[in-house]
Order: structure tokens, then sequence, then C-alpha cells
């Protein structure tokens, strides 16, 4: 029987394991590390964040994106873009040297049992264990517009499904969306002999502007602060002050998890896109059907006149949506029991991240309407672990001899599974 079981091996789930094995909490850490970073984003890709707000955490903060920069002799400086080649390393460097094993090896189920949780993997390995803590990353809740949906994935994909993008060299490709993703992956297709447009329903496209200097006079500093989210007060407080935002009300917290630091272009991006790419605003998708061997999208315009578009392929640069009911390796009885965070379909999580069910704790992407924004990016992952470890412990202390994981139930604390 061990005290933690780690599910996924990408920033936070990594964070949590150096925080847990630091503790002497007996853990085993499960998923292919930084699998994200490694298999679903394309090549030539840069970091959006600075890199001393980059960092996975440990409690000695000896690992840091600094520290393998400079024993690997390369920058990582404030106002210069890093490749997500070198963070991707840097995370597996982190990996090897503040956890104690990470076992290259898929979760297949998570289940109750008397004692704590049963986790099985996908090579027939069962392990017992007291907690679990679940840090999936992104991939299990890609967002595709439902009009894209029945389509192939020769004819449409995701942002996140794309390594390499030169399968696309002389073809035309339509990106939905306005954000980094879209107006990243549009650079890099046309940089590799594609022939890209950008179809967004936004009447513009944001930009964001290049970073301030760290050393500033005091009151420019104090009117537009650094964050690890950027600068100025809500990037402040989303970042710096995440536990502030868990008290907010339920309704509240998942308005600001959807809208705050909304889609918006890198600085350092901005010349590879503007007057080099079509982009069409003020469109909204409607329909998609093959045609010829490509795709004929039906598109509302701003005035709400309809216009039709061909192309070879489409690309949903259309994020990711936190939904529990997506999470196939949770056992359907534990999703059925998760109290919800606000109006959102993502798990209620407490101070420490446990959720509604006694020693199942979430990280990431799926605790942003418990505690806000920063859950979305890797900043988050420093406060996230620290909290869940000391959250575990509590558990470990509490329930050793509990039987039964329990659950504190509300009006809302059933989750219609929706799998797929």
């Amino acid at each position: 029987m061990y005290d933690l079981v780690v599910v996924g091996a990408g920033p936070y789930g990594l964070s949590i394991a150096a925080h847990a094995a630091a503790a002497g909490i007996t853990l085993r850490t499960f998923g292919r590390p930084m699998a994200s970073w490694r298999d679903h984003m394309p090549e030539g890709m840069f970091l959006k964040s600075e890199p001393w707000s980059s960092n996975l955490s440990d409690p000695s903060g000896e690992h840091t994106l600094a520290a393998y920069c400079t024993s690997r002799g390369l920058r990582a400086e404030h106002g210069s873009p890093l490749p997500i080649g070198v963070f991707t390393e840097y995370g597996l460097w982190f990996g090897r040297q503040a956890v104690p094993r990470v076992e290259e090896e898929t979760v297949v189920a998570v289940r109750p049992r008397l004692e704590g949780f049963l986790v099985e993997t996908e090579g027939g390995e069962t392990v017992m264990t007291r907690t679990v803590a679940l840090a999936v990353g992104m991939m299990p809740f890609v967002h595709r517009p439902e009009a894209l949906r029945a389509l192939p994935r020769e004819l449409a994909t995701h942002s996140s499904h794309h390594r390499d993008l030169s399968r696309f060299r002389g073809k035309d490709v339509t990106v939905i969306g306005a954000g980094q993703a879209a107006l990243e992956t549009a650079a890099l297709l046309a940089e590799c002999g594609a022939h890209p447009r950008v179809v967004a329903r936004a009447d513009r496209v944001n930009w964001n502007t290049p970073p301030q200097p760290l050393e500033r006079p005091l009151l420019r500093s104090l009117r537009d602060p650094h964050c690890g989210l950027g600068t100025g007060w809500p990037s402040w407080v989303w970042s710096e002050v995440p536990w502030a935002v868990r008290r907010l009300p339920g309704s509240l917290r998942t308005r600001i998890a959807a809208t705050a630091l909304g889609p918006a272009g890198a600085w350092w991006l901005r010349e590879r896109v503007e007057s080099k790419i079509p982009v069409l605003l003020g469109h909204r998708l409607r329909a998609a059907v093959p045609l010829g061997g490509g795709v004929r999208l039906s598109l509302q315009t701003a005035t709400g006149s309809a216009t039709t578009l061909d192309t070879d392929h489409v690309v949903a640069a259309t994020g990711f949506v936190p939904d529990v009911g997506r999470l196939d390796l949770l056992d359907l009885s534990l999703r059925n029991c998760l109290r919800l965070a606000g109006t959102s379909r993502a798990p209620e999580v407490d101070g420490r991240f446990e959720s509604s069910v006694s020693g199942l704790f979430f990280a990431g992407l799926l605790t942003a309407p418990s505690f806000g924004p920063s859950m979305r990016f890797v900043y988050g992952s420093g406060f996230t672990a620290e909290r869940l470890v000391r959250g575990v412990r509590r558990r470990l202390a509490a329930q050793r001899s509990t039987p039964v994981p329990r659950t504190r139930r509300s009006p809302r604390s059933r989750v219609t599974a929706s799998l797929g």
C-alpha cells in the first residue's frame, strides 16, 4: 500500500512528486514525462511565458529553468523567447534530478476501494494507494467546435495533434481561433510552405506588448507590477494569490477561469503574422462538410451574412475545456459523486486541492474553476505542489484507517459522464 500515486508527469505531476518525495511520502509516479510538450506541440514553437516564471517546483528551489540553462551554456533571459524544445528538455532534467522515479506507464483506471484507491496501468499492474493526485494535463480536454466533430482527422484536427507541420506543405490550411496557438500554428505553417489563413469570431487580434524591464522605478512598478502571468494588477491577482480567487463565489470563479487572460498573441510573433497571413475576423463557423478531398466551411459574418470557404484542411486552435466527465480513467462511481466548481464541469477542490472524494486530489487545468487562470499555466505548479502535498499529508494522518472514500454531496454532486 502506497501513500500516494501521482497520475501524470508534466510540470504539475513532476512538481507534486518532487514535493511528496521530499516529504517522505511513499509514492509512485506514472506517465510519459513532459508528454504534451514532447508529442503535441509543433517543432519551432517558443515558450510564451518568461523563463523566470516557467520553473517547475521542488522544495529546495534548486532545479530551476535558469539552473538548467546555465549548466548547458544556454540563455534564459527576460524578454528573450525560449524554444519549446529547451523547456521540454528542462522538464525531463527536472524529473531525473528531483523525482525518485517516473514510470512511463499509462494509467487506465482509478477505482475506489475500502482502504483508498486501486490504480490500474495499461501494462496490467494494479497498485493500492491511500491517496491519488490526478495531474493529467490538457489533452483529455481538447475542444473542437461542434461543426468539426464529425469530420475525419484527415480533414480536421486540433492544434495539439501536430508535432510536425511539414505534411501540409503546399496545402491550403484554415486555422480556427485568435489566440497564441492559432497565430503561431499559422506562422509555422506558412514558414514550412503551406498556405494558411486564420478565421476568428473575434473582431480583432490582441497582441501582448513587449515585457517591461524587471528593474523599473518604484512608481511604475506599483502601477503595473510584474507577476508570473505578465504585468498588471489583474494578472498579479490571478498568479500570485490564487487562494484569494478560491474564496470568491463559484459562478464568479467559473467566469474568471473562462475569460481572464483571454486569447492573445505574443509580442514576438506579430511580425510573422501581420501582412503575411490572411486573417478573417468576425467570422463564426457554422458548418463544415467534406468536399472533393477537402472541406467546405460555412461561415457567418458579424453582420449576419453567410459565406463559404473551401480549404484542404482545418486546424482548430480552440483550446481546452475542463470536464471531469471526459476523464475516462476515473471510475464512473467517483465521477458521479464529485461536487463541481461553480457552473463548470470541473471538480470543486478545497484549499489543498482535495476533491469532495476524500483522498482524491486534482491539479492543473481541472482546478482553474477553483483557483483561477494560473492553473492553466506552468507558473501555477509551484503553488499547487506545495499545497497539495500538505493536503496529502493531512489526509494520511486523518484517514489511514478510513474504510471508504467519503463524499460530501451537494445539489450539483452528480456528473453525467460524457466520454470520448
